[in-house]
């Protein structure tokens, strides 16, 4: 039963990726939500694990946090246009920036969390500043779904534990092979989505009131 809802558990988690890795412009609106909770609940949780030295995900306490974050997030984005693009913008900086630092060997800690949120809103303001929406979520939705493929593939055959202590570095930490499937994969997303998205542009919102 149980090897049985892993599988379930990740055919789903695949799926989700594949539709955020290939499709993630044309289906944004009804993404963004989506993308916007889990964010949220991993800002949080990172947060709770770089000012307080707990696992991301290893206390109720960073769940609760990463939570309540996480809808903040999801509302903010469904409400606002202008705001879920600079969430996905700030997530897209934030992913690399922490990446990279983690990758050369740092460990998640305050100046790790610090320089990630200063790369996030760096990057959603010169991504309004410049209007440059578009190649923005097709880099985002590219990259960050092909790390959910892969990423969830990783947390369901690697120990659990490890992996909800430190997510980030526990997927960095994997096999190389894993890393450049992963590049791959969102390599061809961005080429899908640049295909299928040249003539379509996606229309601002404003659901307040």
């Amino acid at each position: 039963m149980v090897a049985f809802e892993l599988l379930c558990a990740g055919v789903i988690v695949f799926l989700f990726g594949m539709l955020v890795c290939f499709a993630g412009y044309r289906f944004f609106l009804f993404l963004l939500p989506i993308w916007g909770f889990f964010f949220g609940l991993w800002l949080g949780a990172e947060s709770m694990q770089a000012l307080f030295g707990v696992g991301a995900f290893a206390t109720v306490t960073s769940w609760v946090v990463g939570f309540v974050v996480g809808v903040i997030f999801a509302v903010l984005s469904y409400l606002f246009y202008l705001v879920a693009v600079a969430i996905i913008a700030g997530s897209l900086g934030y992913a690399i920036a922490v990446g990279i630092l983690l990758a050369i060997g740092l460990n998640m800690g305050f100046l790790v969390w610090l320089i990630g949120i200063v790369a996030a809103i760096a990057l959603a303001v010169v991504t309004l500043m410049f209007n440059i929406q578009k190649w923005v979520i097709i880099i985002a939705t590219a990259l960050l779904g092909a790390g959910v493929v892969f990423g969830g593939f990783y947390a369901l055959y690697n120990p659990f534990a490890q992996f909800m202590d430190n997510p980030v570095r526990a997927f960095l930490g994997s096999s190389p092979l894993l890393m450049i499937l992963t590049i791959a994969l969102a390599i061809f997303g961005f080429i899908v989505q640049y295909q299928n998205t040249r003539n379509f542009t996606l229309d601002s919102y404003n659901n307040w009131g």
